[in-house]
C-alpha cells in the first residue's frame, strides 16, 4: 500500500472539485479590529476581516485581555492536567457558576471547545438513557451529528425546523426515552428555529430537549442568554449548550442543565474526563466576558445597528443577499469555483477578507460568502465592502439580485 499516494489522491480530489481549503495567514490587530495584517505571498498587507465569529469584538475588550494577563501572571499559562487530576482551577469553577446563572440552570460544565461539548455531551446523555431515541434537526452542526452517532442510540432526522414531522416522530416513539437536539441560530443560513414550539412538543411527548445556542449566546436576550432567553423559554429547556469562542471572544464550550444531568456528563463523558482542562487565564478571560455581557447591552445594540446598515448597503448594491433576521448575512454565489474566485479577488484587490463557504459545510449549489458585521465595522467600512462586492460581482459576471428579478 502506497500510503502517501492515498493521502495525496484524496487531497487532489478536493482540488479538482474546487473545494480545497486554503488558509489565509493573518494577524489580528487588537487595537484596530476588525483590521488585520495579511502575510500575503508578496508581503504584509492590511486587510479588513468580515467573517469573524468574534461577533461582538470581545476578544480584544480591555477587561477580557486584562483578566487573561493578570491570571497568567498569577497562575501560569497551563491548566496542569485534567479536571480529575489537577486541572480544576478555582476560576474555572467560578466560570461554570456564572454560565449556570446565565442560563438559569442548576449547574454547568466547561469543555475545551464547543465541538467537544456537543459531541461528548449529546453522546453521553443519550447513552445514559436506556433505549433512547434521538430526534435531530436536519440542519444540525457536524458536532451534534457526531454526538448522536457516537451515542450508539437509534436516531431519527426530521426536516429542518419541521414541527409537523417532529411531532409525528415523537408520537410514533411512544413512551420510550427521547432526546430532541436542535440549534437556535443556524450559522450558514442565519435562520432561527421555532424554539418555543419545539420545546412545547418535547414537553407534550415526554422528551428531553437539548438546544445548541453557540451562535446566539452573548448576542440575544436581555443578558445574552440566547434565543431561549429572548423567547422566555430558557427554564423549560433541559440542556443548553454554548460556546465561549464566538460572542464571548475567547475559546471553550459548555453545557448547562440540572445538577443531575451535568453530574452524569461530568462522571461519564470521555471527552471531558480524559482531556486537559481549560487553562486558568483562558477561563478568567471568558468569565470576564460573560460577566460584562450579562450587564451590558452596548455591544449588542451597536452590532444590531451595524448589521442592519450592512444589509441595507448590500441590498442597495443589488447583491444576492439571503434574507435573515439574525446577524449572519449570506451572499449567495452558487458554485464552488466562483465562490473561491470571488473570495480571492476581494482579498487581493480590495483587502476584504471573506472566506468562501463551500460543500460540505453547505449543500452543493448553495455556495456563499458569509458576512458577520461586528460593532466595530463602522459606516465607512460598510460602504467600502458594498463597493468591493459590487466590483467583484461585475468582474466575475456573477448574477445580481435585481438582474435575477428582472429575468423572472
Amino acid at each position: 500500500m502506497d500510503y502517501q499516494r492515498a493521502f495525496a489522491g484524496a487531497v487532489e480530489g478536493l482540488k479538482r472539485e474546487r473545494r480545497y481549503r486554503v488558509f489565509t495567514d493573518i494577524e489580528r490587530d487588537a487595537a484596530r479590529f476588525p483590521r488585520a495584517i495579511w502575510h500575503s505571498p508578496t508581503g504584509k498587507r492590511e486587510i479588513v476581516v468580515w467573517c469573524s465569529n468574534d461577533y461582538l469584538a470581545m476578544g480584544r475588550h480591555p477587561a477580557v485581555i486584562e483578566a487573561m494577563r493578570a491570571t497568567a501572571l498569577k497562575m501560569g499559562a497551563g491548566a496542569g492536567g485534567t479536571r480529575n487530576i489537577s486541572g480544576t482551577s478555582h476560576v474555572l469553577v467560578e466560570l461554570e457558576a456564572e454560565l449556570a446563572a446565565l442560563h438559569g440552570k442548576q449547574a454547568a460544565l466547561v469543555f475545551t471547545s464547543g465541538y467537544v461539548s456537543n459531541e461528548t455531551g449529546i453522546a453521553t446523555l443519550a447513552r445514559l438513557l436506556p433505549d433512547c431515541l434521538v430526534l435531530s434537526d436536519a440542519g444540525n452542526h457536524n458536532s451534534m451529528i457526531e454526538g448522536v452517532r457516537h451515542s450508539g442510540r437509534e436516531k431519527k432526522v426530521f426536516r429542518h425546523s419541521d414541527l409537523d414531522q417532529l411531532e409525528e416522530l415523537l408520537r410514533a416513539a411512544g413512551s420510550r426515552p427521547k432526546l430532541v437536539v436542535f440549534e437556535s441560530v443556524y450559522s450558514m443560513d442565519g435562520d432561527v428555529a421555532p424554539v418555543r414550539a419545539i420545546v412545547e412538543l418535547a414537553e407534550r411527548y415526554g422528551a428531553m430537549s437539548y438546544l445548541d445556542e453557540v451562535h446566539a449566546v452573548g448576542l440575544y436576550g436581555a443578558r445574552g442568554g440566547g434565543i431561549a432567553e429572548r423567547e422566555g423559554v430558557m427554564e423549560r429547556i433541559d440542556v443548553i449548550e454554548g460556546t465561549l469562542a464566538k460572542a464571548f471572544g475567547v475559546v471553550g464550550g459548555y453545557i448547562a442543565g440540572s445538577a443531575a444531568a451535568i453530574d452524569a456528563v461530568r462522571s461519564f463523558a470521555p471527552g471531558f474526563i480524559f482531556t486537559t482542562a481549560l487553562p486558568p487565564p483562558v477561563a478568567a478571560a471568558a468569565l470576564a466576558s460573560v460577566r460584562h455581557l450579562r450587564a451590558s447591552n452596548v455591544e449588542r445594540e451597536r452590532q444590531r445597528a451595524q448589521v442592519a446598515k450592512t444589509k441595507a448597503a448590500l441590498a442597495r448594491a443589488g447583491l444576492p443577499v439571503q434574507p435573515t433576521e439574525t446577524h449572519i448575512i449570506p451572499v449567495m454565489v452558487g458554485e464552488a469555483g466562483a465562490c473561491k474566485a470571488a473570495s480571492d479577488l476581494l482579498l487581493a484587490e480590495h483587502g476584504v477578507y471573506l472566506q468562501p463557504i463551500n460543500h460540505p459545510t453547505v449543500p452543493k449549489g448553495t455556495e456563499r460568502l458569509r458576512i458577520t458585521p461586528t460593532p466595530l465595522h463602522d459606516d465607512a467600512l460598510i460602504a467600502a465592502l458594498a463597493r468591493a462586492l459590487e466590483d467583484v460581482w461585475r468582474k466575475l459576471d456573477l448574477p445580481f439580485a435585481r438582474r435575477a428579478e428582472a429575468a423572472e
